[in-house]
Formats: C-alpha cells, sequence, structure tokens
C-alpha cells in the first residue's frame, strides 16, 4: 500500500489515539460492526415558538414511538396499564408521587413497572452498540443498568440472574430512582438525532426554556429560523433586532423570558413608555393574555404603551438600516416619512390610507427615523443589557455552533424558510456589498455573514455589517428564512384595511409542488432525498406534502396562536431504518393535565414510506464518515507493520 506525505501527516496524528495494531484493529472492528447495525432514528421539528412544555412533552415520548414500542413489547397489558407506564416513562417522579398520594405504591407495583420498563428499553436500545448505550446511562447506575439490559442468555436464567438483580433493588429501597433513570434512558435513546428546523423563540413562553432543553440532548442541530436569527441579532447588539424582540414578546405577553429568563431588566423602556404614552390607549397594541388573569387590564394598558413605544423605535432603527444598505431594496417598509401628520393618514404604495392612531409625540416630521434623546437613552441601555446577558450570550452559542443556514443529512436538504425563487422557477439574484449572490452561494455568504456579525471583533466593519445583515435576514424579502415580499407591521398596527396586511409569499412556495424545481434545488446542494423546510404554518385541510413527496413543510402550528389555523399542534418528522413517518400532533393541555390523567400527544400518522430494505448506519452520512476512519485505520495498521510509524504503549 503507498502511502502520500499528506495521509502520512494525518496517520501520524491518528496514532496518538490509536497507539498500536491492537488497538488501531479494535477500533476498525467497532466501526465495521456499527455500519451492520439499522440506522438510528432521526427526528424533525420545526416552529416550536417557546411552547417548551408540548416539546418537551415530544422528545419524552418520541412523537408517540415509546407508545409503540410498548404495545409492541407488552400486547397482553390492559390499556390503563400501557397508560399508567407510558406516563411514569415521560414523568418519573411526578407520577410516583401521584400514585403515592393515592397509595399505589408498593413491592409488588416497584417490581412490575422495573419488569416492563426493561422490556421496553431492551427494545429502543437494541439498535445501539453497548459501548454507545453505556455513555447515555448515569454513572452511579451503568453496570446495573447494563446487567439488567443484556442478561437475557439461558446461562443468566438459569440462575435468575435478572431476577435477583431488581429483588436487590428493592431490598435497597432504591427503586424509584431507577425507575427514574430508566424512563429518562428509555426517552433519550429513543431519539438518536434531532434536527431542528427553526425558530425555537417568540410566541410561546418558554424559548430560553426550549434552548437549553436543547443543549441537553446528546446529538442535536439546527436550522436556523427568522425569529431564531432575531434573537442572535439581538444578542449581537443590533438595536433593531432588539426592539422586534421586545414589541414580539410584549405581544404575546412574553417579558417574563426577557426579564426572569436572561435577567435583562426592561425598567428604562417601562419608565419611558409610561411617562411618553402614559395617557395614550394604545388601543391598536394588542396583546395575549388571558382574561382570567387577576391583572388583566392593568397588564393590558401596560403591554400596549410597552409595545407602542418600542415599536415606534424599531420602526426609526429600521429606517436607519435600510437608508445604510440600500442593496437590501427595502424602501417599502419606511413608511414614517410616508405620513401626513396633519390629515392623519400614511401612504402604502400609491394610495393612501386612514391611520388609526395619530398620536405620536417622539417623531419629527422633518426627520422621521431620528431617534429623541430619550429614545437613544433607553436603546443604549437596552443594548447594553442584551450584551451582558450571560445566559442569552450561551444560549446563541450554542445555536451558533450547533446551527446553520440550512444542512445536508443523508441526501435530505434541510431549511427554514425558501429558497428565493423567480416567477419562472429560477435562482433570483440577491444584491449584495460583494456582488449579486444566489442558489447554494447566497446560502452559505449568509451564513458566513451571521457567524462574523457574532463572532466578529467588537467594532470591527465585518461584525457591525453582520449584525445589520441579521436584521435583513429576519425580515428581507429574499432572506432564506423570511421568503415574503415584505413583513407588515406597521400596517397591522396603524391601518384597518386589512389589504394592506397581506405578505406577499415567494414563488417558492407555490413552485415548490413542481417536483422538477425541488429536484433543481436539490440538486444545486448535492442532495438526492428530500427538501424539508417549516417556517409556513400548513393550514387546517391542507397537505404537508409536495411535489409527490420531494418537498415536505412539518409547520404544523406549535404555537398556540397558529392552532386556530392549522387544526393541530405541530408535525413531527420520523426517519428510522424503515425510512419516514410524517405525524400530526394533537394539542397538548398541560405537564400537570399528563402526569394526573395520563392523557399523552396523540398523534396521527400522516404519511409513511415504505421500504423493503432496512436502512443500515452503513447507509447515512456516519456511516460515510465511518469508513473513511476505517480507511485510514487500515493505512496506520499498514504503517505499524512496515516500521513507517513506530507502535506505542
Amino acid at each position: 500500500m503507498s502511502i502520500s506525505e499528506k495521509d502520512l501527516s494525518y496517520l501520524k496524528l491518528l496514532s496518538r489515539e490509536y497507539r498500536n495494531i491492537a488497538e488501531a484493529a479494535s477500533e476498525m472492528i467497532n466501526l465495521t460492526a456499527i455500519q451492520n447495525l439499522p440506522k438510528g432514528t432521526d427526528y424533525f421539528l420545526s416552529d416550536i415558538h417557546g411552547e417548551y412544555e408540548a416539546f418537551q412533552h415530544i422528545l419524552k415520548n418520541a412523537s408517540g414511538t415509546i407508545r409503540r414500542k410498548i404495545d409492541e413489547g407488552l400486547p397482553k397489558l390492559k390499556e390503563s396499564e400501557k397508560k399508567t407506564l407510558a406516563t411514569l416513562i415521560y414523568y418519573p417522579e411526578e407520577k410516583l408521587d401521584s400514585l403515592r398520594d393515592a397509595g399505589k405504591l408498593n413491592k409488588k407495583f416497584y417490581k412490575l413497572t422495573l419488569e416492563r420498563m426493561l422490556t421496553v428499553l431492551q427494545l429502543v436500545s437494541f439498535k445501539y452498540t453497548r459501548s454507545f448505550v453505556r455513555k447515555q446511562i448515569p454513572e452511579a447506575y451503568r453496570y446495573i443498568i447494563e446487567e439488567l439490559i443484556y442478561s437475557n442468555s439461558n446461562e443468566y436464567k438459569e440462575f435468575n440472574y435478572k431476577d435477583n438483580l431488581i429483588e436487590s433493588i428493592l431490598e435497597a429501597d432504591e427503586s424509584e430512582r431507577f425507575i427514574a433513570v430508566l424512563g429518562k434512558l428509555i426517552s433519550s435513546l429513543s431519539i438518536y438525532k434531532l434536527h431542528i428546523l427553526g425558530d425555537v423563540y417568540d410566541r410561546g413562553p418558554g424559548g430560553d426554556i426550549v434552548v437549553q432543553t436543547l443543549m441537553q440532548q446528546h446529538d442535536v442541530d439546527i436550522t436556523w429560523g427568522n425569529h431564531d436569527i432575531l434573537w442572535m441579532g439581538a444578542a449581537a447588539g443590533n438595536k433593531a433586532c432588539i426592539a422586534n424582540v421586545i414589541r414580539i414578546c410584549a405581544r404575546y405577553d412574553n417579558l417574563h423570558t426577557l426579564e426572569v429568563g436572561y435577567g435583562i431588566s426592561l425598567r428604562p423602556l417601562v419608565t419611558f413608555a409610561m411617562k411618553v404614552y402614559g395617557d395614550d390607549s394604545c388601543t391598536g397594541f394588542k396583546t395575549n393574555i388571558p382574561k382570567t388573569d387577576a391583572m388583566y387590564d392593568t397588564e393590558m394598558e401596560s403591554l400596549r404603551r410597552i409595545g407602542k413605544a418600542i415599536a415606534i423605535m424599531q420602526f426609526k432603527l429600521e429606517g436607519q438600516l435600510i437608508d445604510s444598505h440600500p442593496h437590501y431594496e427595502m424602501d417599502a417598509l419606511k413608511l414614517l416619512d410616508k405620513i401626513d401628520f396633519n390629515k392623519g393618514t400614511v401612504k402604502v404604495g400609491r394610495k393612501s390610507y386612514p391611520l388609526t392612531d395619530t398620536n405620536f409625540p417622539t417623531i419629527d416630521p422633518k426627520h422621521p427615523y431620528k431617534l429623541t434623546a430619550e429614545e437613544e437613552a433607553v436603546m443604549d441601555r437596552l443594548q447594553k443589557a442584551f450584551l451582558e446577558s450571560k445566559t442569552l450570550q450561551k444560549h446563541i452559542s450554542f445555536l451558533l455552533a450547533k446551527g446553520s443556514i440550512y444542512k445536508c443529512v443523508n441526501g435530505n436538504l434541510l431549511f427554514h424558510g425558501s429558497m428565493p425563487l423567480t416567477e419562472k422557477g429560477e435562482f433570483a439574484y440577491i444584491n449584495t456589498e460583494d456582488g449579486k449572490k444566489r442558489g447554494k452561494i447566497w446560502f452559505d455568504y449568509a451564513d458566513r455573514l451571521v457567524r462574523s456579525g457574532y463572532l466578529g471583533k467588537p467594532g470591527s466593519k465585518e461584525k457591525e455589517r453582520g449584525t445589520d445583515f441579521m436584521w435583513y435576514l429576519w425580515c428581507g424579502y429574499k432572506s432564506p428564512l423570511f421568503g415574503k415580499k415584505k413583513i407588515t407591521t406597521f400596517e397591522r398596527l396603524f391601518i384597518e384595511d386589512e389589504d394592506t396586511w397581506v405578505e406577499e409569499k415567494n414563488p417558492y412556495y407555490k413552485l415548490m409542488d413542481d417536483k422538477k424545481i425541488c429536484e433543481k434545488i436539490l440538486k444545486e446542494f448535492k442532495c438526492e432525498g428530500i427538501i424539508l423546510n417549516g417556517h409556513m404554518p400548513v393550514k387546517k385541510g391542507r397537505n404537508p406534502i409536495h411535489a409527490g413527496g420531494k418537498a415536505i413543510v412539518i409547520d404544523g402550528g406549535f404555537a398556540k396562536a397558529y392552532q386556530k389555523t392549522t387544526g393541530i399542534a405541530g408535525y413531527s418528522l420520523v426517519h428510522n431504518s424503515f425510512g419516514f413517518i410524517l405525524s400530526a400532533h394533537e394539542k397538548f393541555e398541560s405537564k400537570e393535565v399528563a402526569v394526573e390523567k395520563e392523557i399523552d400527544i396523540f398523534s396521527t400518522q400522516v404519511a409513511k414510506e415504505n421500504i423493503t430494505k432496512r436502512m443500515l448506519t452503513r447507509d447515512t452520512d456516519q456511516g460515510a464518515e465511518m469508513q473513511m476512519k476505517v480507511e485510514y485505520l487500515k493505512m496506520l495498521i499498514e504503517a505499524y507493520r512496515s516500521g513507517l510509524i513506530a507502535q506505542r504503549g
């Protein structure tokens, strides 16, 4: 075997990890064995929008997979017993507390539950190596759980080995700890890889909790959504992004995420809003607050005023950005200079419309996009608070490390929004400071600018350009994360005519039903599978599957604000060794109801891909990487045998 100088350099580095023939051969055999196992289960979720309880439940029940494993492994159990077992797997500590209060915990219950959970655990772990499973088990329980999982041989059965181990757990009064560990282990092993297709933030009450949950997953990647990029821009210090984030949080009564989740004080903004808009009813700034809230009226008034104060600052800051970057081609968003303050109208396009609110005490008609001194001071303090929030910066660093504008997974193309297209289905050109871009080049360019915007040297031109660009990605027409002609925030707040609210979609959303267009996009990214994206909630009665299965939209409405439109509470796409399974989920009431009433999220199978041959790990991207390593290990063994590299250890 001939070894090049380049390969030899790499082999010398590899020899530090595999010090001799035995170690290299052992790893080569291990990788080859893994390649011949059924592929792990990939889960695809999109547009979680802060609905952390529903999201966490979907992870715990693995989109219904765990219940199917219970049916498969324990078919003779009564329905009530299956529901209790499932709930114990999802919420072990909480369900045990509930059963204790009901006086249902005893030695027999513990023994049966441990036996049943072990049956389910064996079913979800069979496609993994012992080494992988071992790494998922907490160290304190590793030895005993491994013995319980793999003690199925006749020799073990002859000596009642598993029964004796369980009896020892009962005698040591460790049953509840083991039930909790087994429940979490089953949920963890049921999801091999998790893929999030964007929008973990906004609308729901816990975007920060969603990110924290993602950080605890053993293997996750994220394709950024426009709401994610908005928070990333805010964390990088872009004031227009900060204003948008706060306005949306006020709109959905979600300031808790900022103030408690991220420790960002909004006191300067609240003080300013009460001072300037204290006598303003701000009726156009509707908020989503439960009417059962004891502070409903007071909160409504406060949030409306906060919303108006930050919205006016947002429109000013956005106008400044648009003037600074004419290549964004977003002049249509600049409406403050189109207001006729005497007539109380605003010109949108070629037509003037009456304003529903004409109280603009901070807008100078001669310089409508200039912040007042007080507004400037408020934004400076808010920017400082965002930049100094350690938890926010930690979360955004995670999104940056695990995320990207797009991702190719096992031949499938993942992105959040759309591929900008012309009406004829050609890749649309986008004007940038570095020339025109389109197709994959545009996606790669956008990804690089985001990273320079967050990671660039403070005060540098590259960083400023990147942070400004994050705002463009949030709402720009040809942004792969937005995909609409114009965001109509101003119109929805100040114009009654709903015709002005319409946000025209990029041709992609019409052309994605054309199989040739989808194949053209896939070819651009050197993918041969299907397109997966979110962003646009699938309306009730519409099909999420397009172009004969070449594209699937999996935004089914996690956010409660969309569920009247979608009729469901989100889609999840599962890709296991048998192919794709698309499921639609019913609404999730609460964790407390799930525990007490043993109500699961009911999932309806929308579509299933039936294949004749199971997909093995060697057929995946991971398998290809393993095979490359196997080839290098073969070369390393040859180098050891020929004396080209000396063995150690």
